[in-house]
């Protein structure tokens, strides 16, 4: 009995090992390769690129969020290790991997979203030129608050920075940064525009797979918190899946969308969610929001989110009514709020 209790947790553990590293790699041969075929002649080749840098970026994210879980690794500084490297790609690097990982958690642990910078608020009290222009470039879904909040992070970053070290390195990642796309642009300024598009196809993506999971309250950074009982969390909480009939299909965002699944275990490997969300569905706890009512409210809500907030969900016995989600406007985990 031994013998088969070990033989069955060796054989998962392989199983773990094999589902991660396919991921990294996945990742890894996808930036780079995307990458090479945005300097091809071929428009054919450039089309490509840009759907394997795109999606690449996505997966860099993604892991970036399993790393920040230790759910990859076993070895927590190899988690760190990993994470860091993932946000080189996709851009995460500036805050620094700790500072990401630990402003994650408190969202789990405290099941509230936190905010140093109040998007609605500020936007709807810009000037009335910015304001239109900043709703104008959203409406076309051009990402311009996401960018906006990227770099005041880092501005806030390089003017509070407590000590020079952390200067000297925020000013050898932007170096660093800078001279890849000035390097890539001289080589091909068509590739570099094109970088531009799949890293905005990233920030879209990601943005809409991450607007509709919850309807947590958000509170500035370092408030005073209200108690929220554990069941809060839950009945907060939505699963975005693509698909629940063919599952292989939300592989194509790592399993994110099992929100619920996620927060009822953040240890649980991005592999093994789907099981824990059929074992979660079958007790009713899961709750679900499903594609049409994700994408026709992303789509609706575009430019309203950004002057009312995430809106909220309507409690209904049947099934709760999603006309008034207007979801969550950016993505906390690689962006320090």
């Amino acid at each position: 009995m031994v013998t088969t209790l070990t033989a069955a947790k060796t054989t998962r553990h392989a199983a773990n090992i094999l589902c991660n590293t396919m991921a990294i790699a996945y990742t890894l041969i996808g930036y780079v390769t995307g990458v090479g075929l945005l300097l091809a002649a071929n428009g054919w080749l450039n089309g490509l690129g840009v759907f394997l840098l795109t999606h690449s970026l996505i997966y860099s994210a993604y892991l970036t969020h399993e790393f920040m879980h230790g759910t990859i690794w076993r070895s927590r500084r190899r988690n760190a290790r990993f994470g860091q490297l993932m946000g080189w790609l996709n851009g995460a690097c500036y805050y620094g991997f700790k500072a990401l990982t630990v402003q994650h958690i408190q969202h789990h642990s405290d099941r509230v979203d936190f905010y140093r910078f109040n998007i609605p608020a500020t936007v709807q009290q810009l000037p009335r030129w910015l304001k239109y222009t900043v709703l104008a470039l959203e409406w076309c879904y051009f990402p311009v608050v996401a960018f906006w909040t990227r770099w005041r992070s880092v501005y806030l970053l390089w003017k509070n920075a407590p000590y020079a070290k952390l200067r000297r390195r925020l000013a050898m990642v932007l170096a660093v940064r800078l001279a890849f796309f000035v390097v890539l642009g001289w080589l091909s300024l068509k590739a570099l525009l094109l970088y531009g598009v799949a890293y905005i196809g990233m920030i879209t993506v990601l943005r809409w797979a991450d607007a509709f999971q919850h309807t947590y309250e958000g509170f500035p950074l370092g408030s005073i918190l209200p108690y929220r009982p554990p069941h809060y969390e839950q009945a907060n909480t939505f699963s975005n899946l693509i698909s629940r009939r063919y599952v292989g299909l939300n592989l194509l965002l790592l399993n994110f969308g099992y929100h619920s699944a996620h927060h009822a275990d953040m240890t649980c490997p991005w592999h093994s969610l789907p099981q824990l969300d059929q074992r979660l569905a079958a007790t009713g706890v899961s709750n679900y929001i499903s594609l049409v009512d994700q994408l026709v409210n992303y789509h609706r809500f575009r430019v309203k989110r950004l002057l009312l907030g995430q809106g909220t969900v309507e409690p209904d016995q049947a099934k709760p009514g999603f006309e008034r989600f207007y979801g969550a406007i950016d993505v906390s985990f690689i962006t320090l709020y």
